[in-house]
């Protein structure tokens, strides 16, 4: 979707026109048909509301949108005005409507508030429709446009910013969407490749043979069962001093996750091809980085497998050796997303000896129990980093729920013959995991796990998505850069 900065007043036009509203706040000057409809419909301006009907300006018959950004002292205002713009977005997107002009003539917000409204209405009009051949004309996205009137200066400085971030989420959606016979860890470096040209951003891949002569063994342990070749995709963003640490952004890349020898029920199977939503989220996160020309130093690392049953895949009660030396005993092969990021937290320590690292990774159905659909879980060694994580998500929207670490679940992973299992007992499943990979995290480095299996795909749209994909994480990353390296 476009966006563009129209100079001046708003002119005539037979498009139709929206208006941002604060609850309970009509505006006086609304055409008093509208006004009318408006109250017979319940609307009032609460975050997320819409309304729209049709005035008569100048001879003309146009139509007029209102959404609502609610109350304009709450604390989530931010979220708010995203929920406004995506509210008309969804209004409007499959309306016939090719263009809407946001009147914001008089208004009292600031450019950054404007910002929000075009990143939510942005966002909500994402839609993946590369393989549907056959959409009913009235299902097919129509707004292609959003025209901007009346808007303060620096608006269109405030929104470049945001617009960077929206490329990014954008670009996980897309990964996290794609099937796995499309993508998988070669044509994911592709893509990465593709759409990070020309940024600024270094890129290197370790392939098979590299990373098998660093002793990455619980990695390529997992990739073993595939004909797909595994890969470890770095992304390096040098924004910050020169020489300084950087922070590090890990993500668990499983292209398809079958669960391996210990194999997936068949029902829900195919949303396994979402299994590297926490790699897809640092692949965004670095192309927002870039994008916005961020101030600071930041390295991606993908590890990116696919986990698959054939006769070379690996088997329950294998042992492994790890990049660190330290020994696994396999379980459950379909507990491989936390031997994949072991072997990429141990190379990024050994390559860059960054100053914090932060993973993501959805990890484990037991944070969907435990979580449900609300919130990303949170494991950390670290309170600052933790608190300003969990900070990021409260401010982008993307939930953050700390949980807890600690000796009495650690023990719950020891081996009778390796150093550890990759799984412990059925309780406590996202707990053991994250203890698993602190074993892997060198002393005095600050780290922090996020479980976020239960938010990078939605059943039902959301406040700045529809079903699908979500972009879960780029934002926090972000955030957390804009915050705290840059701040």
């Amino acid at each position: 979707m476009q966006i563009e900065f129209l100079a001046g007043p708003i002119a005539a036009t037979t498009s139709p026109v929206a208006r941002i509203v604060d609850q309970d706040a009509l505006p006086a000057d609304l055409d008093p048909v509208l006004f009318e409809s408006a109250r017979a419909a319940r609307f009032a301006g609460k975050a997320g509301q819409a309304h729209d009907g049709f005035v008569i300006r100048d001879g003309k018959v146009v139509r007029l949108a209102l959404a609502g950004a609610g109350d304009p002292a709450a604390k989530d205002r931010r979220i708010a005005l995203e929920r406004a713009g995506a509210a008309l977005t969804a209004r409007l997107l499959t309306s016939g409507e090719t263009a809407l002009t946001l009147d914001f003539t008089g208004t009292r917000l600031s450019p950054a508030d404007i910002a929000a409204v075009l990143f939510g209405a942005r966002l909500r009009g994402w839609r993946h429709d590369r393989y549907r051949t056959k959409l009913a004309e009235e299902q097919k996205p129509s707004l292609k446009m959003l025209y901007v009137a009346g808007a303060p200066a620096g608006t269109d400085a405030a929104w470049s910013i945001e617009a960077a971030l929206a490329e990014g989420v954008e670009f996980t959606r897309e990964l996290v969407t794609e099937p796995s016979n499309v993508l998988y860890p070669a044509t994911f470096v592709e893509r990465a490749r593709q759409r990070l040209e020309g940024t600024g951003v270094r890129i290197r891949v370790l392939d098979q043979d590299e990373m098998a002569a660093l002793g990455m063994g619980a990695l390529l342990g997992v990739a073993q069962g595939s004909v797909r070749e595994p890969k470890l995709l770095v992304m390096e963003w040098n924004g910050g001093p020169a020489g300084g640490k950087p922070t590090a952004f890990v993500g668990k890349g499983v292209t398809f996750d079958t669960g391996g020898i210990s194999l997936k029920p068949p029902a829900g199977m195919e949303d396994m091809k979402w299994d590297m939503g926490g790699a897809g989220a640092v692949a965004g996160a670095m192309l927002a980085l870039a994008r916005r020309k961020a101030k600071a130093n930041v390295v991606g690392i993908c590890g990116l497998v696919e986990n698959m049953p054939d006769g070379n895949a690996q088997r329950p009660g294998d042992v492994v050796t790890t990049m660190s030396g330290q020994t696994v005993e396999v379980i459950n092969t379909d507990a491989e997303g936390r031997l994949v990021l072991c072997d990429a937290i141990t190379w990024v320590q050994k390559e860059y000896a960054p100053n914090a690292i932060v993973d993501l990774a959805t990890l484990t159905g037991a944070m969907i129990i435990s979580l449900g659909n609300e919130h990303g879980g949170i494991f950390a060694n670290d309170d600052e980093l933790a608190s300003k994580l969990i900070a990021a998500g409260e401010a982008t929207g993307d939930k953050l729920w700390r949980m807890p670490l600690g000796p009495a679940y650690d023990k719950l992973i020891d081996s009778p013959i390796a150093d550890m299992k990759n799984v412990g007992p059925r309780e406590g499943g996202s707990i053991t995991a994250a203890q698993f990979i602190l074993r892997y995290v060198d002393k005095g480095t600050p780290w922090a796990h996020l479980d976020i299996a239960g938010m990078v795909w939605a059943s039902k749209p959301g406040q700045t998505w529809d079903k699908g994909a979500t972009g879960y994480g780029v934002r926090i990353l972000d955030r957390y850069v804009r915050d705290v390296l840059e701040g």
